[in-house]
């Protein structure tokens, strides 16, 4: 199978760099883990443009920073039962599609992807994110095409 479109709201599996990971020199992510895509810019020769946001087993220390992905949302993407949250104070920007890309079936690339998040959910994290990046909290780590 083909490739899914990248658009914003769709969770992927990704091998997330971490922006401590990145300051102590690593050029990739230590696990792959899923990324829920907030950002598609333009079309251009090299391809689209996408900003993931990390989701994590790991309770924020402030909820203004993150927004848990509700158990009924896990369960339908296929994820596990543990308690998410997706991160707003961390991005990866790069090319779609990519060299950091996991696929969780054997030589299917649609496997990269769990699915879309909820619209409400979805307009929450991007209205959320679009606020930190305005306000200078976030500056997403641009990785290698």
């Amino acid at each position: 199978m083909a490739l899914p479109e990248p658009v914003p709201g769709l969770v992927i599996r990704y091998a997330y760099l971490w922006l401590d990971e990145h300051r102590q020199g690593r050029e990739e992510g230590v696990k792959d883990r899923p990324c829920a895509i907030v950002l598609v810019a333009g079309q251009d020769d090299d391809g689209k443009l996408v900003t993931v946001l990390p989701v994590t087993h790991a309770a924020p220390k402030d909820t203004r920073f993150a927004v848990e992905i509700p158990a009924a949302t896990k369960a339908r993407l296929g994820m596990d039962s543990a308690r998410s949250w997706i991160v707003l104070t961390e991005a990866n920007r790069f090319r779609w599609p990519g060299p950091d890309l996991r696929f969780a079936g054997k030589g299917d690339a649609a496997s990269v992807a769990y699915g879309l998040l909820p619209k409400s959910i979805f307009d929450l994290v991007r209205d959320r994110f679009v606020a930190l990046l305005r306000a200078r909290n976030v500056a997403p780590l641009q990785r290698s095409d």
